[in-house]
């Protein structure tokens, strides 16, 4: 049974496929929703996600679905993923740890499932992973020194550490040999098995920036710098896999 979403959004989903559709005619392929919108996990903070899976991209075609897009960008966060079919397989394994979390969560809304057979390499979903870590690393230092003193920026930046975080450390647990598992159970099971309280404290407080977009004074700064040791940690598992 798939998760149910707000009427409010499954009726733009509805409205915005449709009018794919009626632009891209036999064009399209698939719509696939992904993501947080796709399993039920949907927050307030939360973007919802669609691939649209196209033989061709034809501008004329797409320029029907400019007014479309732009309405259900405004009225729910709407991004979309123009994607030809001869892109898939190459897709996948450029942003291997980004692909693998959308074969874990997706929900096809219109056509076939274009992820039934889709697999990346190990050495594909590695190494891209080992890269989205360094990345994250490297932001989060340079946010910690821009935003430390502003909680209400450093809740945002908490909140958009979650995607990141928690699609590695699903990434993880399957280059570990484990039964698939949603971003945030990998994320919970990865860092209980670190032993810290203060690092759960800071993943409860990510869920609490994400779904609120805020957190009591006091919490930010702690929780972020929690979350810099999760994304060392992580690394460095990252690493030492082979």
């Amino acid at each position: 049974m798939q998760p149910s979403l707000p009427a409010e959004i499954e009726r733009h989903l509805a409205l915005f496929v449709a009018a794919a559709q009626s632009a891209f005619g036999a064009d399209l392929q698939a719509a696939v929703l992904f993501g947080s919108a796709a399993d039920g996990q949907l927050r307030a903070t939360s973007d919802v996600n669609l691939l649209l899976l196209l033989r061709r991209f034809a501008p004329q075609s797409a320029d029907a679905l400019r007014a479309p897009l732009r309405l259900a960008h405004a009225a729910i966060e709407l991004q979309v993923m123009f994607l030809l079919e001869t892109e898939l397989a190459q897709a996948a394994d450029a942003f291997a740890v980004k692909f693998a979390d959308i074969v874990a969560r997706h929900r096809v809304l219109l056509g076939s499932d274009p992820f039934a057979s889709l697999h990346a390499s190990r050495e594909a979903v590695l190494r891209r992973l080992r890269q989205v870590l360094l990345n994250q690393q490297l932001r989060m230092r340079e946010r910690y020194l821009l935003l430390s003193l502003n909680e209400e920026q450093l809740a945002g930046a908490i909140a958009d550490a979650a995607g990141p975080l928690r699609s590695a450390a699903a990434s993880l647990a399957q280059l570990d040999g484990q039964a698939p598992l949603a971003g945030k159970q990998a994320l919970e099971a990865f860092v209980e098995r670190l032993g810290e309280p203060a690092l759960h404290a800071a993943l409860q407080h990510m869920s609490l920036a994400r779904e609120t977009a805020r957190l009591a004074p006091g919490l930010a700064l702690p929780a972020f710098i929690g979350l810099m040791t999760i994304t060392e940690q992580l690394r460095k598992h990252a690493e030492q896999l082979r």
